[in-house]
């Protein structure tokens, strides 16, 4: 699976993309998260507050609670706004 990183969710992970092969007990976003948070302390600061990253999985928005099944690529980015 491939992930990708956006903006401050980049800079504190160090890389903008990865592809990685998780355990098969990571189902959910919430589980990737989870199990990112798992990999070092860069992974850990980036996804320090779980509730403001916000998640794609093949270019839809997905939730925490979003199965990752058949997914291609996932993109983790801040929230955006508008102007």
């Amino acid at each position: 699976m491939k992930l990708v990183y956006f903006a401050w969710v980049r800079e504190r992970i160090g890389r903008p993309e990865e592809i990685v092969e998780p355990p098969e007990t990571v189902a959910t976003v919430g589980d990737l998260v989870g199990w990112l948070k798992t990999r070092g302390e860069e992974y850990a600061y980036a996804f320090e507050n779980e509730g403001v990253v916000r998640a794609a999985i093949d270019r839809v928005h997905a939730r925490p609670e979003t199965a990752l099944a058949g997914a291609r690529e996932v993109a983790f980015f801040p929230p955006m706004t508008g102007g």
